[in-house]
Formats: C-alpha cells, sequence, structure tokens
C-alpha cells in the first residue's frame, strides 16, 4: 500500500470517527440535561469533536459515584426516621401563608426538619469570625466538627490551628473535612496537612481525586461547605473559609484584594442538623458512622426567649436526586410579597432563576442584588454581568460592593420574615455540582439583624443604573456574552 493509500485510509477513518462522535453526541448529551447545558455541550463537541468529547467524557456527568449516593440515601432515610414529627417551631407570629410549603419542599428534598427554639447572631468581621470559632474549640470538651472548603494554616489562622492542638491535647476528638482540590492548590498546602496529622487531628480530606487509591469521580465536583461544631452546642456556617482574607495568592495580594464574607453563631436544637451534616460527609470519606455523638434535634430548645428563630438546614449536591438549594430559592422568589435583597459573590442563574426575579419586580415586589465592583475568577466575572442588561431593565437595582473587596457573603431576604444564609452561590455550580449547605431561618428579630448587615453593605456600595451600562464599551460586551456561554456547560 502506497503512502498516498494509507493517507487516504486514515483520512477516512478519522472522518469515520468524527461522524461517529456527533452522532452519538446527539442521542447521548441531550439526555436529562437542560437545553441550555445539552446545547453548550454540542457546541463545543461539534466545534472541536475529538476534545470536545474527550472533555464531556471527563467532566458530563455530575453525579457521584453510586456508593456516595447510596450513603446519603442511608443517612436521610437515618434522619428522616429520627425527626419525624418534629414542630417544635415558636408561634410569636403566625407563619406567612406560604411559608408551610417551603418547609415541606425543603423536608422532602433533604431530609431535615423545621425546628424552633433557636438562637442565631450574625458575624460580618473576617477576623472577628476566626477569633470566635478560635475561642469556641479553645472551650470544647468533648469533640471539635470543621469542615471547610478552604482550611489553611498562615498568620491569620494560625490561631484557629493553635486551638485545635490545644484540643487534642486535652483529649478532646477534633475531626476535620477539607476539600481535596481546592486544598491542594492553596498556598502552604502541605505544611497544614503536615501539621494536622502532626497535632493528631483526624482528618480527611472530601471528593479526594486519588485515582490509583480507587478515589475518583467528575474531578470538578467540589464540597463547598464551611461549618464548625463544638461539642454538639454551638455551631458556625456561611461563607467564610479559614484562610487570610487575602487567600495568600500573590495575584491577590498584588491587586490588594480581600475577602468579605458573613458567618452565623447558631445554639439550640439546630446545632444537631448542622452536625448531621458533617456526620454524612465524614461518613462518606471514612466509612465511619459517627451515631454516638449525634444528639436528638430538639434538645436545647430556649423558646422561652421572645426571639427565639426557627431553622431548617438544607443541605445540597451532587449526592441528591434534585437540585435542592435551586428549588428553595425558586420557591422563596416566587413566594415574596414585599421585598427580596440577594447578596451573591458569584451571581450565574439559570432561565428557572432569571423568571423568578424578573418576575417578582413584575408582580411589584422590590428586588436589590448585592455583588462585587471586582472580580477574582475572570470567567464568573464577565458571565455575572452580562445578565446585568436585562435585570436593569426589568427593575432591579443592583449595588456593587467597593473595591478591592470581594463581597463573598451569600444570603438573601424575604420580605420581613425570612432569610437564607450558607455556602451556595447563585450560579450553576453551586446548583448542580458543589455539595453546598444553607440555612433557612424564620424570625424577624434575624432578619432586622440581616437588613442591617445590607444596609452596611448598602453604605459602601455604589448603585449600577442603565444609562451607566449602555456605556460599556463594545469588547466588555463580547467578553461578558463568550463568558455567558461557557457557563452552561456541566
Amino acid at each position: 500500500m502506497s503512502s498516498v493509500d494509507i493517507a487516504a485510509f486514515v483520512a477516512l477513518i478519522l472522518v469515520l470517527v468524527d461522524l461517529a462522535i456527533r452522532i452519538t453526541a446527539v442521542i447521548v448529551v441531550p439526555r436529562n440535561r437542560r437545553p441550555s447545558t445539552g446545547i453548550a455541550w454540542l457546541m463545543a463537541i461539534f466545534v472541536l469533536p475529538y476534545v470536545g468529547f474527550l472533555l464531556f467524557l471527563l467532566i458530563g456527568s455530575y453525579k457521584l459515584p453510586k456508593s456516595r449516593r447510596d450513603k446519603q440515601h442511608a443517612i436521610n432515610e437515618f434522619i428522616i426516621e429520627t425527626t419525624e414529627g418534629i414542630d417544635q417551631v415558636s408561634d410569636d407570629h403566625p407563619w406567612p401563608p406560604w411559608f408551610k410549603n417551603v418547609v415541606e419542599l425543603n423536608r422532602t428534598l433533604g431530609a431535615m426538619p423545621l425546628v424552633g427554639g433557636n438562637s442565631a447572631s450574625l458575624v460580618g468581621d473576617y477576623d472577628a469570625s476566626i477569633r470566635m470559632m478560635t475561642a469556641e474549640i479553645e472551650n470544647a470538651h468533648r469533640y471539635v466538627h470543621a469542615e471547610f472548603y478552604i482550611l489553611s494554616y498562615d498568620t491569620t489562622t494560625a490561631p484557629f490551628f493553635d486551638a485545635l492542638g490545644a484540643a487534642v491535647k486535652r483529649g478532646v476528638t477534633v475531626r476535620v473535612l477539607l476539600d481535596h482540590i481546592a486544598s491542594v492548590r492553596a498556598p502552604g498546602f502541605k505544611k497544614t496537612v503536615k501539621l494536622l496529622t502532626k497535632m493528631g487531628v483526624k482528618w480527611h480530606f472530601m471528593l479526594p481525586v486519588q485515582p490509583l487509591k480507587g478515589k475518583w469521580q467528575r474531578p470538578d465536583l467540589r464540597n463547598h461547605r464551611k461549618i464548625l461544631v463544638v461539642d454538639g452546642e454551638v455551631a458556625f456556617m456561611g461563607s467564610q473559609n479559614v484562610v487570610d482574607r487575602s487567600y495568600n495568592k500573590k495575584g491577590n495580594i498584588r491587586r490588594g484584594l480581600k475577602w468579605q464574607d458573613l458567618m452565623t453563631r447558631l445554639e439550640g436544637p439546630i446545632v444537631a442538623g448542622i452536625n448531621a451534616i458533617f456526620i454524612t460527609d465524614w461518613y462518606s470519606e471514612s466509612n465511619e458512622l459517627l451515631l454516638r455523638e449525634t444528639r436528638p434535634i430538639t434538645d436545647d430548645i430556649i423558646d422561652d426567649e421572645p426571639d427565639a428563630l426557627d431553622m431548617q438546614v438544607v443541605p445540597s449536591g451532587p449526592g441528591f436526586e434534585g437540585e435542592n438549594n435551586l428549588r428553595l430559592f425558586l420557591a422563596l422568589l416566587y413566594s415574596a410579597q414585599e421585598r427580596i435583597i440577594i447578596t451573591s459573590p458569584y451571581f450565574v442563574p439559570d432561565d428557572a432563576m432569571m423568571y423568578a426575579i424578573t418576575t417578582a419586580t413584575q408582580r411589584g415586589v422590590e428586588v436589590q442584588l448585592f455583588v462585587s465592583e471586582i472580580g477574582d475568577q475572570a470567567l464568573v466575572y464577565h458571565a455575572q454581568r452580562s445578565y446585568y442588561e436585562v435585570l436593569l431593565q426589568a427593575g432591579v437595582r443592583i449595588y456593587m460592593y467597593e473595591a478591592p473587596y470581594i463581597l463573598h457573603s451569600k444570603h438573601f431576604t424575604i420580605d420581613d420574615e425570612v432569610a437564607v444564609i450558607g455556602s451556595s452561590n447563585m450560579d450553576m455550580r453551586s446548583f448542580s455540582l458543589n455539595m453546598e449547605v444553607s440555612l433557612m431561618v424564620r424570625g424577624r428579630s434575624f432578619v432586622r439583624e440581616m437588613r442591617a448587615i445590607e444596609d452596611g453593605y448598602r453604605a459602601v456600595s455604589r448603585e449600577l443604573t442603565l444609562d451607566e451600562w449602555h456605556k460599556q464599551p463594545l469588547r466588555s460586551t463580547i467578553l461578558d456574552n463568550l463568558a455567558r456561554l461557557t457557563s452552561a456547560i456541566q
């Protein structure tokens, strides 16, 4: 066979493989996916067939391995069985007529009940939050459960780590979970894990990508939760990682970037719900089920206090069948009667959320959105900007938090009754790919405290107007729209 014949044969094979890839993609890709996501993947595969198809095989499925989903299902069944019939909720104000259905939705999706008799305080000072968590660890008697997307040893967090080590020396059981990929990418990673081991802390990576150890799932699935539980009596949760607010990255330091976060300190029976999230994740990573350290979720009710709060933990992520956080957010957005105030550092909504927000303004509901003036992730930043024009035209008021701060807080309020705080952004990654935890709170005192936080944001933000937006240069519009196309690929 001549070289010309060989070349023709190879070309024929490549054409046939290319055709097979395209036909297979049309059949496989759209199945059980949003149309926008399916179209984005098909575009990638049709433009670059071999690269696109390999990427689809690598990150095309957002589901966790079946063994992990089975563990999540088993834990959900345990939670439902042990919390059946719980109705310890406050009655200082009648529920909004729509609230019961939202509670039932969350119970169905994430298994956690609504419980009353809780207290909470918001912590918006970054360094003060680390000091408060450190102080609770210093007072621990039985156990400390720390679970963070990023937990890194540096000069800011050194007291936190010192408290963990001192707790171990006192005989306190200290367990730590940290996301594998996020931790590996963090400066000082090796020093951090060596220190945890040296101190005697029991720790595991979350969602490890270690194929040689038999640990593998889609490599960009991440556990994005941030929680701390001490002795089952006090818990912290919210948006903040345990790391210096610059994240110790040279680019951030050069630009002077500083993260602004919001955490909440919790007491009451809801602490058992937060601890259940840790226990679920610990079980998934270690195969150790910590039943001895669970407490009845109705313990420590403080319903004799006038401002006792009703709370419900809502876990979400690829271990669940549905997008729990997205469904919760949509239910609340459609239920709002007067005002919606959203704070999200990475706001890249899907069509359903855009319809919910713009429909709210058309119903006469006031909608405000707080975002950062600048971004730390170029692709997400430009994808987010691509939605501003439609939002402004719909009547949404957009406030841009001043540079050089990255407004990393993740929360929103509905009317004067309900608030949500947690680790979840309002983007497709948080809805489908990340393991997140949200806390829904009913209580006017908590919403008032959240409103004060929002007022503080507004005082240091500038409002983006439609006239200003129309003056954006063409190159920005092109970048925004191109980035938006990539946001649908999951």
